[in-house]
């Protein structure tokens, strides 16, 4: 419920929607049936539906089939309304299946690795909204035919006498939804605010709705703008100075029924999600009343489907974490670069290409003032200057030098070691077949040391085709970031051709990229789904879906939590999260704190090992940090530790 000026008279109408006895589709009261769903049309509720299956109304604390109402009835209190799900369309739904027909398509969409699991029941939902015109876009809005709808009435009076119904109807998941007015700045009418929280008026937390990042995802998928933070429930409309103090607590969102709901929700996943109607900014007035409360109106019919979704993906299940994951050696150190960096040189300080291909942490060193550039034309004469973690090829040192600039190397010791193997190969008289992905950016520095001398070679089909001048000198590299199986195809493609080839001393593929994609497929013999936190861009990232994929595991690449559909949870009891050696360990840790949002959750660890390598910085800091006495110290370490080490397995 919104907090100014809101809209809620029952003389507002949203476009098709007429008030009790003002046409067919009249308001639910209190104690009325909503319709059920439609199949032919899930998102408007049809009264043909209805009478084709009866729909029982459970009195004020959900009063099972055949039992009288509970005396909270009598009183005026809030009336739960149960539906019946009406007879299923041209595709059937699990639970109307025969139990033959259950059992064969589990059976067939079941990884093969995976054991027979008994079909979980469908998720109980219950739906909450404050007026009628609420609850008419509510059963408007394409919600799961079943779900359980109470009417509140307005205020947190109201809403605890409601709370009562919410406990008796045993719910799985509760979701209150309407109207709101907005706090924070940006916030705008029309927008949606989900709770990451729901405090009371002294501040008391009542419930924290962990799960919000995931529900808040679906719905920006529909085009959405959607914010994520708490809201405050407060007892009367909230303007002026009162506005202005609950902003300054931190809420983004207050409304009036949402706390004594939260209450009654218990321990079950739930969520609250509003439309904010009105805004510190835009105060809402009568002559924009109606159309706002109209617009609000239409929103709130497109939430029935993520709120759906999020009800689904309810449940007890397993998350299994892969480690290693996240950041490896390498990373963490171009990081410290950059910051060291800032520190020595002050903003700005100009970085060439990504410094590693994750956007969060480019775009955490942006906002502290490093400035990416694709290339060196782009930084200034005598600047400095960071090359990324995946190395450059002589011709930009040389376009560096002749700009006068000052350069950082942030290239990666493991990347180095491949550019000095090129370089030795190539010296030697040798053509050299890079094992690689075009177009980025460690294959182009590799590449850039000997070109024409070096040649790429993406896949194992690509070699019958190869010639060479002399077949008995040459030799194959790596790029650092492939996945194990497929450069071991092509290796030996490239020996039944070349039987003279050599490679190199010691495995390109970095240790971290192996530690990472060997524990991710230990994860996939378990899960039923593997979440890959890690950017498009980022090449161990996306050879980790691969790899969990070609396991026999539904895999997925993720750059945060708000990419995770609730789709892909329905029905899943493990789900096993990896990330690449680029990605934050604080993602991995947002995202499992958000499906622990949707039910109980057992958290367990599968590890092939830990690593303790660390790389010094470069000289050019060091260097630095020694004309500097109160700098931090360089990072413990030989660059030439690179494998991990054991530990015991989960």
């Amino acid at each position: 419920m919104n907090t100014s000026a809101s809209p809620g008279g029952d003389r507002i109408l949203p476009d098709g929607v007429t008030a009790a006895g003002e046409g067919a589709a009249a308001a639910p009261r209190e104690g009325a049936v909503i319709p059920a769903q439609d199949p032919l049309s899930p998102s408007v509720p049809s009264s043909s539906a209805a009478r084709r299956r009866p729909a029982v109304r459970a009195a004020a604390g959900g009063a099972r089939l055949g039992t009288a109402p509970s005396p909270a009835a009598a009183t005026g209190a809030a009336t739960a309304t149960v539906t019946v799900t009406p007879p299923t369309a041209a595709v059937a739904s699990p639970t109307a299946a025969s139990p033959d027909a259950r059992s064969a398509a589990a059976t067939a969409e079941r990884p093969p690795h995976a054991a027979v699991r008994p079909l979980r029941r469908r998720a109980r939902l219950v739906v909450a909204t404050a007026l009628r015109f609420e609850a008419m876009a509510a059963g408007r809005s394409g919600l799961p035919s079943d779900t359980i709808m109470i009417r509140t009435g307005m205020g947190p009076e109201r809403a605890e006498r409601a709370a009562r119904v919410v406990r008796e109807a045993r719910p799985d998941a509760v979701a209150i939804i309407g109207l709101s007015g907005g706090l924070a700045p940006g916030i705008s009418p029309g927008d949606i605010v989900v709770a990451s929280e729901v405090r009371d008026l002294d501040g008391t937390v009542v419930a924290r709705c962990a799960s919000a990042p995931l529900l808040a995802g679906d719905l920006r998928r529909l085009g959405l703008t959607v914010h994520v933070g708490p809201i405050v429930t407060v007892a009367k409309l909230a303007t002026g100075d009162e506005r202005t103090r609950l902003a300054a607590t931190g809420a983004i969102a207050v409304d009036m029924e949402s706390g004594p709901i939260a209450a009654g929700a218990g321990d079950v996943p739930f969520a609250a999600v509003r439309v904010i109607v009105d805004s510190a900014d835009q105060e809402l007035g009568r002559v924009d009343l109606v159309r706002r409360g109209v617009v609000g109106l239409r929103t709130m019919r497109r939430l029935g489907p993520p709120i759906g979704a999020w009800a689904a993906a309810v449940g007890t299940r397993t998350v299994l974490l892969a480690e290693p994951r996240a950041f490896c050696a390498g990373v963490e150190r171009a990081i410290e670069v950059v910051e060291r960096a800032l520190q020595l040189h002050g903003p700005p300080v100009y970085v060439r290409k990504q410094i590693v291909h994750n956007s969060h942490v480019v775009a955490d060193l942006a906002a502290r003032g490093a400035v990416f550039v694709e290339e060196l034309e782009e930084v200034p004469a005598g600047a400095t200057v960071v090359f990324s973690a995946h190395g450059v090829a002589p011709a930009v040192w040389d376009q560096a030098g002749t700009r006068e600039l000052s350069v950082i190397d942030a290239t990666c010791p493991l990347v180095e070691k491949v550019h000095a193997e090129a370089r030795r190969f190539t010296t030697r008289g040798d053509t050299v077949f890079l094992i690689g992905h075009a177009g980025h950016e460690e294959v182009d520095g590799t590449l850039g040391e000997s070109p024409g001398r070096i040649r790429l070679v993406q896949s194992a089909a690509e070699v019958d085709s190869l010639e060479v001048e002399d077949p008995e000198r040459v030799a194959y590299l790596m790029q650092t970031t492939l996945a194990l199986d497929e450069a071991a195809e092509v290796v030996d493609a490239l020996r039944d051709r070349f039987p003279a080839i050599v490679g190199p001393g010691s495995a390109d593929i970095c240790y971290a990229t192996s530690n990472r994609q060997n524990a991710v497929r230990r994860v996939a013999q378990e899960a039923q789904l593997i979440l890959v936190v890690g950017s498009a861009n980022s090449a161990n990232s996306v050879r980790l879906v691969q790899v969990s994929e070609r396991d026999g595991a539904a895999s997925h690449l993720v750059e945060n939590v708000g990419d995770v559909r609730l789709d892909w949870l329905d029905g899943v009891e493990t789900v096993g999260i990896s990330a690449g050696a680029s990605a934050p360990p604080a993602l991995v840790e947002e995202l499992t704190e958000a499906l622990s949002g949707l039910g109980r959750t057992d958290v367990a660890v599968r590890s092939v090992g830990r690593e303790t390598v660390a790389f010094h910085l470069p000289k050019e800091l060091r260097r630095a940090a020694a004309a500097t006495p109160s700098s931090p110290a360089s990072s413990p370490s030989s660059p030439s530790s690179s494998s991990a080490s054991s530990a015991s397995t989960a």
